[in-house]
């Protein structure tokens, strides 16, 4: 069982910034990529940015050059530092993780979601 648990979502004016975690725990050998999507009210969820094992990065052309995804040293917690947010922002931010685990089956997890608003 891999979870995945994330904080830091809340309610911040246009411009301002707020920082997302995510932790992944439980019978993990290792992780492949990490990654966030959010979702809006009547919309698909999408990805917004993602990071691999090797550091490279993939983010939607709507984030680019106000969100930052990174991991830390141990690479089982990401995080998505955004700035400039927007009111198009809003949505649930979920986290993914992908990988192998210990018994050296594949997983593919996702976090509960933690709600982002942009409203002044």
């Amino acid at each position: 069982q891999v979870q995945l648990v994330e904080s830091g979502g809340g309610l911040v004016q246009p411009g301002g910034s707020l920082r997302l975690s995510c932790a992944a725990s439980g019978s993990i050998l290792s992780i492949h990529a990490m990654g966030w999507y959010r979702q809006a009210p009547g919309k698909q969820r999408e990805l917004v940015a993602s990071i691999n094992t090797g550091g490279s990065t993939n983010y939607a052309d709507s984030v680019k050059g106000r969100f930052t995804i990174s991991t830390n040293s141990g690479k089982n917690t990401v995080y998505l530092q955004m700035n400039s947010l927007k009111p198009e922002d809003t949505a649930g931010y979920y986290c993914n993780a992908r990988g192998l685990t210990t018994t050296k089956g594949p997983f593919a997890s996702w976090g509960q979601g933690t709600q982002v608003t942009v409203s002044s």
